[in-house]
């Protein structure tokens, strides 16, 4: 470990810019996929947008079901290195593969190009979802101390901003540039240089990360695991809120990029309001602030308010780009707050569910959690504005209908709009679990005191029945 100067906890800076890496490396390569693969689709590999949509929903659907899955596969874990930091290591270079796979162009046509698109889509979705998955479910066993989660919780937020930054503003120009021209060669060779950068910086997480009594975890019962799914209501919630911000913010830029090329007539937009997006760290680096002031539920509806406002006033812009980049920039960063909030608010429902059902399910809980929302989100985010846009008339690489047009508006403003609206809603039925978090937390304590001292009593019994038997 490093020396550098650690906090109470035993975190260092060291230990925190580490675990930020493991979200910078993962978006660096799912926010290329969740940002141009309908549009690589469409547009590059040659799929009718139909099919594309087709192919979304289904990769997502087939994803989602795979989710239990790998949460399980963390509470089962066991090793020195912790339940979920190993993962780092096994999945950075399958993940890698797949990734530049699903943006590679084969000599394939009709149903075999089709094949081999979903394939690889969906594996390196399933793969992404394996890695995503134990940088959630460790946030619980670095620290104790739910502040502390929050603090840690903002520098993934600001990671994986970073991470987003870099491919959402650069990724256009790289096609472009390495590419010369040929857009298929383009994306091969652009991914393949996010996964280079990508697979060493899960490793370095996996050098700089710990976990808390990693030596001591203990493997999980399947159906323990379950069991701490049983009425834990603040669960629920937080996966549906988090479900409807993500429904929004896949729409919004599944759609910007069509939006840009034929709505505004300027591709060049893409990559200035997609750098613009990394005003979200404005929304992250409030949060630890927002948290002495606020409830983590009022800071979450503040965060979809915030994103509603800027997409309703995309909307009112039209092909005003000086009002759709202010209207951008207000969105991002309420998307910072609300995309932020779920997963510290998770860690909180792995101590609830311990306290409901006496199973502490943290790779579980915080792992399908995390996915599920983000799987039935984008995947609906992706499949919606594109069904649309095949309903009114879209043809790639032509000019547009006026009702195409239409659809792509719609699906860039309005509609994000009202699913953050919906998610806020949902997120105010959380507010009185959260008032008990304290009770809940003083409960545990309590009990993890007695087990210790029982365990203790135990042991010093077993200790003077083997002294008086050697005597």
């Amino acid at each position: 470990m490093s020396n550098t100067k650690t906090n109470s906890n035993g975190l260092s800076l060291k230990n925190r810019i580490a675990y930020a890496g493991t979200d910078a490396a993962g978006n660096l390569l799912y926010c290329t996929l969740t940002s141009f693969i309908n549009f690589y689709h469409t547009d590059v590999f040659g799929l009718s947008i139909g099919t594309a949509a087709i192919i979304a929903l289904f990769v997502r659907i087939l994803n989602t079901a795979t989710v239990p899955l790998w949460g399980l596969a963390i509470d089962k874990t066991r090793s020195v290195y912790g339940k979920s930091r190993p993962w780092f290591a096994r999945l950075a270079i399958p993940f890698g593969v797949f990734m530049c796979l699903t943006f590679f162009t084969p000599h394939l046509s009709g149903n075999s190009r089709v094949a081999y698109a979903a394939f690889t889509y969906l594996t390196a979705s399933i793969l992404y979802t394996g890695i995503s998955t134990p940088i959630t479910a460790i946030l619980p066993n670095l620290s104790n101390e739910s502040y502390e989660r929050t603090k840690l919780n903002s520098f993934r937020m600001i990671g994986g901003n970073i991470g987003y930054f870099v491919t959402a503003t650069f990724t256009l120009t790289l096609v472009s540039v390495l590419g010369r021209g040929n857009r298929q060669q383009g994306f091969s060779l652009t991914v393949l240089l996010y996964t280079a950068i990508s697979v060493c910086m899960f490793f370095y997480a996996f050098r700089n990360t710990r976990e808390v009594n990693a030596k001591t975890a203990k493997s999980l019962p399947i159906r323990d695991s379950f069991k701490a799914l049983r009425s834990n209501w603040p669960w629920v919630i937080v996966v549906l809120g988090s479900a409807f911000y993500w429904l929004g913010n896949s729409t919004r830029t599944s759609s910007l990029i069509y939006y840009s090329r034929y709505y505004l007539e300027n591709e060049n937009y893409v990559s200035i309001l997609n750098a613009l997006v990394l005003t979200q760290m404005i929304g992250v680096a409030a949060i630890p602030f927002l948290a002495r002031r606020l409830s983590k539920t009022c800071i979450m509806i503040l965060g979809f308010f915030i994103a509603a406002v800027g997409q309703i006033s995309l909307g009112i812009a039209g092909r005003n780009f000086t009002v759709i980049v202010i209207a951008w920039v207000i969105t991002s960063i309420g998307t910072g707050i609300a995309v932020s909030m779920p997963f510290a608010m998770l860690s909180d429902t792995v101590d609830y569910g311990e306290y409901k059902n006496g199973v502490r399910a943290s790779g579980f809980l915080t792992a399908v959690g995390s996915a599920v929302g983000l799987q039935v989100g984008t995947g609906l985010g992706d499949f919606v504005p594109l069904k649309l846009m095949q309903h009114l008339g879209y043809v790639a690489n032509q000019k547009q209908s006026a009702t195409a047009l239409a659809a792509m508006k719609t699906g860039f403003s309005y509609l994000p709009a009202a699913f953050f609206i919906i998610g806020a809603v949902i997120m105010i039925f959380y507010y009185r679990f959260e008032k008990n978090e304290s009770v809940v937390l003083e409960e545990l304590a309590n009990r993890r005191e007695k087990i210790t001292d029982t365990d203790n009593r135990h042991r010093n019994t077993v200790h003077k029945n083997r002294l008086v038997q050697e005597v």
